[in-house]
């Protein structure tokens, strides 16, 4: 069954900020509605830079979104070596890389014709600019 939109889209922000407690890096967010035949109506896709930093995302995406939806994934895969992990919550794909296998897969050149946006993380921005000031 297809969740509202405002459920996605509350799926969406959790997925996004169990991703950044973690400081997972480059969160992409591509909106796949506007394809017909498609899996999934969103693609999360980030990197960590170890494969302890890739299953701590992992964790922090799968403990905020049960803690802030209920939502457990339909499916997991990719727990046993961490270079890529995919939570599969229906409408939501969240992919989790270590940076080089993002960089050899490259999912986001594969749906190019996809609405893309870059998640910043707002909070980590105020901090590094509130050092600039400070200095």
């Amino acid at each position: 069954m297809k969740k509202q939109p405002d459920e996605s889209e509350l799926l969406l922000k959790s997925v996004v900020k169990g991703i950044l407690e973690k400081q997972g890096r480059d969160v992409i967010k591509i909106d796949l509605r506007n394809f017909e035949n498609r899996i999934t109506d969103y693609f999360i896709i980030c990197h960590g830079n170890s494969v302890t930093q890739v299953d701590a995302i992992t964790e922090s995406v799968e403990e905020t979104v049960r803690k802030e939806t209920g939502e457990k994934p339909a499916h997991v895969e990719g727990l046993e070596n961490c270079f890529w992990v995919l939570l599969d919550y229906i409408d939501v794909v969240v992919h989790i890389f270590r940076e080089e296998y993002r960089r050899f897969y490259s999912l986001e050149s594969l749906w190019a014709d996809a609405m893309t946006e870059k998640i910043e993380d707002i909070q980590m921005e105020k901090k590094t600019n509130g050092r600039r000031k400070k200095r």
